[in-house]
């Protein structure tokens, strides 16, 4: 019996050893609570639209003999300067300053001769702006270019026309068709000169049917291209652009300069704008176009 309860005793105390030496699982780790957890990525940000360029329209008026130089100006700018739209109006200088002091449309004005644009500018004296007119914006006034007046034959020159000095006999003579512009367009202003100049009376030769005229320097120079007179005065740039012959040039003495000054109005919606494409005008690209046709900066 004693025996029995020995084996039990040391039986037991063999299972209480076993259970001591088994080792406990280890516990799981927590996540550390500092931890932040993973965020999504962020999607791309859409890529911005390009500003759209804002339209601006410019409307210049410019006397007629500018025609040619200025559309190509024109071109050259609006490919430069997207957004900007140029929009020209051509025909005699005192047919425009009309329009401008009828409250016309007009942002930079151009003309052909000092008279017309002294006429809008409230700077000039009662002499030289009679009717008090304001449309020039102070300060932005400048002499643009410089012309010549010329005399100019048709082709094959039938009349053998070759200066004044044998256009006054002529007319002595009642044996030629002339061309000149209105009294109201500066042509016509700068030939009255000449014919003054010459002591011959306008009056007199128009009323021996010695005399055409036209009202801007356009219809001049397709009267001679024609051949429907002997002769007649337009620019020089008009007659280079046309093929015409130039047989003699007017001197100071006779008409004096011919000065083409410009202005931004003080009507203009677009100022600036108008501002900076006169800054243009007086730079190098567009000097190139104009002196190409005869135009001289002005001295």
């Amino acid at each position: 019996m004693k025996k029995i309860l020995a084996l039990l005793l040391a039986l037991a105390m063999l299972l209480a050893l076993a259970a001591c030496g088994r080792s406990a699982a280890p516990a799981a780790t927590p996540p550390a609570a500092d931890q932040p957890a993973e965020q999504p990525a962020e999607a791309p940000a859409p890529a911005e639209e390009p500003a759209s360029v804002k339209e601006v329209e410019l409307i210049v008026f410019a006397a007629a003999s500018m025609t040619e130089t200025m559309t190509e100006i024109k071109a050259l700018y609006e490919a430069a300067n997207p957004g900007v739209i140029i929009t020209c109006n051509f025909d005699s200088s005192g047919t425009l300053k009309t329009q401008i002091q009828e409250n016309a449309e007009c942002d930079l004005f151009i003309s052909a001769a000092p008279k017309q644009m002294n006429a809008l500018d409230s700077s000039c004296d009662s002499e030289k702006n009679p009717d008090g007119l304001d449309f020039v914006l102070q300060g932005s006034r400048v002499n643009l270019l410089e012309n010549k007046v010329a005399l100019v034959v048709p082709d094959g020159n039938p009349k053998g026309v070759e200066s004044f000095d044998q256009l006054v006999e002529l007319f002595k003579a009642g044996d030629v068709l002339f061309a000149m512009g209105n009294s109201d367009v500066p042509v016509g202003q700068y030939t009255q000169k000449i014919l003054a100049f010459f002591e011959l009376s306008e009056e007199d030769l128009a009323a021996k049917k010695l005399i055409t005229y036209g009202s801007n320097v356009k219809e001049v120079t397709t009267q001679v291209k024609e051949g429907s007179v002997d002769c007649g005065v337009v620019y020089a740039t008009d007659a280079f652009s046309a093929g015409l012959t130039i047989v003699d040039t007017a001197t100071k003495d006779m008409c004096g300069q011919v000065i083409y000054p410009a202005a931004v109005l003080n009507v203009s919606k677009n100022p600036e704008a108008a501002k900076a494409f006169l800054d243009y005008l007086q730079g190098p690209e567009a000097a190139a176009v104009f002196e190409s046709v005869g135009f001289s900066p002005a001295s």
